[in-house]
Order: structure tokens, then sequence, then C-alpha cells
């Protein structure tokens, strides 16, 4: 039976999969196929790399700094976060937290690992594989997180893209078109959030001169996602999948800073994650 994971991501949200994760590497459960949009890219390549409590402590810490998400960065580069910071400066081998690339290669051998970003130019999802990860090299992650007006669309290797999540918000149909038999699925917003389209479209307004294709994704991402999650809910009814989903957000948007509600999202996956494993013996 191959088993899938997805970590939707979601900016800061995203320490409820970091709570998930460390229980799996605590518990021993692992996955044969692992799908990471966004920060949930940076999950999924850190639960690989077996790294603990890595993830939470860039979400609690790292984010915190000037030099990984402030005004100054906008004013001064046209990007609010500095991936280059978060994924370059500080996961390099001879950086504050190295990202251990070599385990994660190790463990990546025999498994699927996506990382999804979306093409500035077509607006289409682009699924980068482990093969496209190198030493000192997590640009995937870096593209797969790039979100439209937080920042400039990162380039890599002659192309320029956005957040994965404009294009394939919940990539479910990706997981069991690869052959996963069970999957499961990382939201970062309760399980019967519907997400509203007019915030996309006024930003996809400001993309639509420079980008108009991923302009036009962007504006159809509520309604993707909203559709995405009822196909989870009924591949859910046939026992194919199980969603986790934090019961409440505390009102932490993408890029909120606090530290009591990411302690208590990172709190939510680490109990909700007690699921999974009946759910992969079938009970």
């Amino acid at each position: 039976m191959m088993i899938g994971v997805i970590d939707v991501g979601g900016g800061e949200r995203a320490v409820y999969g970091a709570g998930v994760f460390d229980y799996c590497l605590e518990e021993g459960i692992s996955f044969d196929c692992l799908i990471g949009v966004s920060a949930g890219s940076a999950n999924t390549s850190n639960f690989l790399a077996g790294q603990k409590g890595r993830p939470y402590r860039f979400y609690s810490e790292y984010m915190f700094r000037p030099e990984a998400m402030s005004m100054t960065n906008f004013l001064k580069t046209g990007n609010y976060v500095n991936l280059d910071y978060l994924y370059g400066k500080l996961s390099a081998h001879d950086g504050e937290f190295p990202f251990d690339y070599e385990t994660m290669r190790k463990n990546a051998a025999g498994r699927t690992l996506l990382i999804v970003a979306t093409d500035a130019d077509t607006g289409k999802p682009v699924y980068f594989t482990a093969d496209d990860i190198g030493p000192d090299h997590y640009e995937p992650s870096m593209c797969s997180s790039c979100v439209p007006m937080v920042n400039r669309p990162y380039p890599y290797r002659g192309g320029r893209y956005y957040d994965g999540g404009i294009s394939d918000p919940i990539p479910l149909e990706k997981a069991f078109e690869l052959g996963c038999d069970k999957v499961v699925l990382i939201l970062t917003r309760p399980r019967d959030f519907i997400r509203p389209t007019e915030r996309d479209e006024k930003m996809a307004d400001f993309l639509r001169l420079r980008y108009p294709k991923a302009a036009r994704a962007l504006a159809q991402r509520g309604t993707l996602y909203n559709l995405q999650v009822e196909l989870a809910k009924a591949y859910e009814k046939m026992g194919k999948v199980l969603i986790l989903a934090p019961d409440d957000i505390g009102g932490m948007s993408t890029l909120t800073k606090d530290y009591e509600q990411i302690e208590l999202m990172y709190a939510k996956g680490y109990r909700d994650a007690g699921a999974i494993r009946a759910f992969l013996e079938g009970e």
C-alpha cells in the first residue's frame, strides 16, 4: 500500500504541519509520497531529513527576525520575506541551522517528494522533485513559498515562480495519480473553511499587467481550493483520505507573528496527528 501525505503550507500557520511531522518522527510513522506546497515544502523536506523540531524553530524564532520578514526587506528588495535568508543563509551547511541534505537524500530514495510551485508566466503548477534539490540549493522551496504581492516571483533556471498554492493548493489528485492508496492531508485552516474569492481577485489585479496568466490562476484560487476541499471530504468518506485541520487558527494569517498562537497551532498539529496510525491501519 502506498501512503501519501500532503502539507498545504500557509506561512506561519504551517507550524501546524510541523507539529504533525514531529509526532510522526517520534512515532516512527513514514510516508511513501510526500507533497509540499509553500511552507509545507519545508515541512516535508525536513521530515525526510529527520530533523525533529527544526521547522518549529523557524516559525517561532527565525521568522521573527527582520532579516527574514520585514518592511525593510520589502523597501530594499521588493521582497517582504527574504527566502534566500531562510532557505539559503540559515539552511546552508555552514549556516546557523543547517538542513541535513545528505539524510534527506538518503531517506528520499525509493520515495516520491514533490514540491509544488506556480510558473509565473504560464500560471500552471510545476512539480519539483528531490532531484531538483542539491547541497545548499533549496530553490524549489523558495519558488514554492514565493507569495504574490509579498514577494517578486522567484527566478530559477531561467523561469520565474510563485507560491504553489496559487495553481494547485491541495494537490490530492496528483497524489492519487502517483499511485497513493491513502493520503494524510494537512490543512492549516479549519476543515469547513470556505475560501473567499474577493481578496485573491484584488491581488490578481496588481499582477495582471506583468503576469496575466498567474493573475488568472490567482483570481481562481479560492474556487479551486473550495472544490479541492470538497473532493478531499468525498475521499475521506471512502476511507482514502484523513483530513487533519486545526479547529481554530486564532486569527492567524499567512504572516502573523504571534508566539502564543504559533505555539498553540504546533500543539494542535501534534495532538491531531494521533489519528494517523488508526487511519493507516484501517481502524
